[in-house]
């Protein structure tokens, strides 16, 4: 029987990965497996890059969104072009992904691994900068990339940064206009952020694209135009249940591709991490990878 290739980042959320290996590793204990531990920035990404795939039956992270972002990306781009099944043990901040799949709980994240039941998932292709990014949760623009680059300054906060920044922002109220190409189809207007989503959640728990879903063949696209600072702060609240939908500044599309195209370049944020800039083009494929559920 092959083995399970167990990548842990102890560097992600609040830093327990080895405390969260500890606790499930006599479930793991049910299938043979090897434990490589991240050490450096991109080491999840160079891991799935290089290994040999051809010795185990699927790879296990242990870690956030940002970590499983660098193991897809990693096997995507390998020159052999082999693929094995992933599974997910959050150990990050927001583990939007595990959101979706309603399984918090690390040891019962375990469990459904070692079944070695899966299923194939969509996942955003991004083209930016003449390079290629795979994203399996969310991939934003404007508000958001400035909202984590400005918490990031602000770490002795905790994880009060985050509000923080974000009210921080919306105070700004940064003029953003931008082209959108949504299914072929122009339009033109000054954006407070634009956000392109594969999964239900974003954030620690934000239901920011409720009719979401892994395997639809669609990303649904939420953007939102620019409005005044009252409006922005009544409406960041309702992100966590979803009625955010309903509110008559916010355009929400499923749609297969869309061109992010403003008159001031700047940052994406890609499955939690700064990665790229626009102009930026962006398409769903469909069934991409196979995770373990």
């Amino acid at each position: 029987m092959k083995k399970m290739l167990i990548i842990t980042n102890p560097y992600s959320g609040k830093k327990q990965g080895q405390s969260i290996l500890n606790n499930i590793i006599n479930v793991l204990d049910y299938i043979p497996y090897k434990i490589i531990v991240s050490d450096y920035k991109n080491h999840p990404y160079d891991i799935a890059n290089n290994i040999d795939l051809d010795l185990f039956q699927g790879i296990c992270v242990i870690g956030g969104d940002g970590t499983m972002h660098e193991v897809i990306n990693g096997m995507l781009n390998r020159q052999d072009k082999k693929q094995i099944p992933l599974g997910l043990i959050p150990g990050g901040t927001g583990n939007s992904f595990m959101h979706d799949m309603e399984c918090l709980n690390p040891i019962d994240a375990a469990k459904k691994i070692i079944q070695l039941k899966n299923q194939k998932i969509d996942l955003i292709k991004i083209t930016t900068n003449k390079e290629i990014v795979f994203s399996f949760n969310v991939a934003g623009w404007g508000m958001p990339p400035d909202i984590n680059i400005l918490a990031e300054k602000m770490r002795w906060l905790g994880m009060q940064r985050y509000n923080i920044a974000s009210l921080i922002e919306i105070m700004k109220l940064k003029k953003r206009n931008c082209q959108l190409i949504i299914n072929d189809k122009t339009t033109l207007d000054d954006y407070s952020f634009v956000l392109c989503c594969n999964t239900i959640h974003t954030g620690k728990g934000m239901k920011i694209a409720p009719k979401a879903k892994l395997d639809d063949g669609l990303m649904d696209v939420i953007a939102v135009k620019k409005t005044n600072r009252l409006q922005l702060l009544k409406l960041f609240p309702k992100i966590f249940s979803g009625n955010h939908i309903n509110h008559p500044i916010v355009k929400y599309h499923q749609v297969k591709s869309i061109s992010i195209k403003p008159d001031i370049n700047s940052d994406l944020i890609i499955d939690g991490e700064i990665i790229g800039e626009t102009p930026c083009e962006m398409e769903i494929v469909s069934d991409t990878i196979e995770i373990f559920n």
